[in-house]
């Protein structure tokens, strides 16, 4: 606004070019860095821009070289930190390449998925990061692809579709954790999870969600090696609100026959389970045991500290980025593509299976210090 209150008219390159007694067309080059333009034409332009707090228009300048040094990141759920750590290697290393970033939150809905991938476009970012929320569900995404555009997957697969993918195998780690319980005793163990299920989880039942998927093969696989029924009954899902999740835990710790173990399927679910333990006045590791998908500060802060799958999450968004950006430019994948592992780090809240199941009891052993 200006003084008088009324509202501030943008500075045009027509202005600037007045203002440094050029032509428009000359002020125009010398603006966007582009043609032949003298020196003393050039000074003579940015000096005025910088008096007039002349600002480009974008749109404009995306119009004319196709570029708008944009990257648009989609991703299901920014208040869960792996998204948060995995945006910001996107955004530090999009930065340093001199691209903008736009981010647009989900909330693991297809249906917005595929709507904030049409306002991204109609924005003309140069390319597209995207955790999928549906990896069955992908039309929208091959469509993008068929058309040219520059796209990364980050975290999760899409069906067929033939795009570089930034992931861990999580069916590796998954099999290597699952066995860990197993060797401790386990045989009931839970895994909770948000993802959501039109049917209770069964052998052969398609998922959404590449992620869960290949961490529940990974379950089945270590079980069925061991010579072991895998108990379909402790997988839940539609975890949706904290709430829901506390339920749900309350639930596979007091049925008849009851979970020794429980994998919570990322940080924030483990939030809710490990407050649904305290409140039921159970004893980590020696009553109940439990894992979580993920590796955050405040996991070593309880007691005690928590046995967790550590992903390289941050590492993962700065692949994504520059990945992205080499397409944009036009230069060919790494080869071969970066590989991504993640780690169990093995604390203190998985112990032996316990002898005989006890009633809750009084004290809380689960407590943020």
């Amino acid at each position: 606004m200006s003084s008088d209150g009324s509202r501030r008219r943008d500075v045009t390159v027509a202005d600037v070019a007045k203002a440094a007694q050029v032509s428009k067309a000359q002020a125009a080059r010398a603006l966007g860095n582009y043609g032949a333009v003298s020196e003393d034409v050039r000074e003579r332009v940015l000096a005025a821009a910088e008096e007039l707090s002349y600002r480009p228009n974008e749109l404009a300048r995306s119009m004319n070289t196709g570029k708008s040094n944009t990257i648009g990141v989609v991703v299901g759920d920014i208040e869960n930190p792996h998204f948060g750590l995995a945006t910001r290697g996107i955004t530090d290393t999009a930065k340093k390449s001199g691209f903008n970033v736009i981010l647009v939150n989900t909330d693991e809905n297809t249906a917005a998925e595929v709507e904030a991938v049409r306002v991204l476009l109609d924005k003309r970012v140069d390319g597209l990061i995207v955790a999928p929320a549906s990896s069955v569900e992908t039309e929208h995404l091959q469509r993008v692809h068929d058309s040219g555009r520059p796209l990364v997957l980050l975290d999760r697969t899409a069906g067929g579709l033939d795009v570089e993918t930034i992931a861990v195998d999580m069916a590796r780690i998954s099999y290597e954790s699952t066995l860990y319980l197993l060797e401790a005793g386990h045989r009931r163990i839970a895994f909770i999870s948000t993802l959501k299920a039109e049917a209770p989880y069964g052998e052969g039942i398609q998922l959404d969600s590449s992620q869960i998927s290949d961490r529940l093969d990974g379950m089945r696989r270590a079980f069925a090696e061991s010579g072991l029924a895998f108990a379909e009954d402790l997988v839940r899902l539609n975890a949706g609100d904290a709430e829901s999740v506390r339920r749900i835990t309350r639930e596979v710790l007091l049925m008849r026959d009851p979970a020794t173990a429980v994998v919570a399927s990322d940080g924030l679910i483990a939030l809710s389970v490990v407050e649904a333990i305290q409140e039921l006045g159970l004893s980590v590791p020696a009553e109940v045991s439990f894992l979580m998908y993920d590796d955050f500060a405040w996991t070593r802060l309880t007691t005690p500290p928590l046995t967790v799958i550590a992903q390289p999450v941050y590492d993962m968004g700065v692949a994504a980025a520059e990945a992205l950006i080499r397409q944009i430019e036009g230069r060919p994948p790494l080869a071969p593509a970066p590989e991504f592992s993640a780690t169990l780090v093995r604390r203190g809240s998985v112990g032996a299976v316990p002898v005989a199941a006890d009633p809750p009891g009084e004290p809380v052993a689960v407590q943020a210090m």
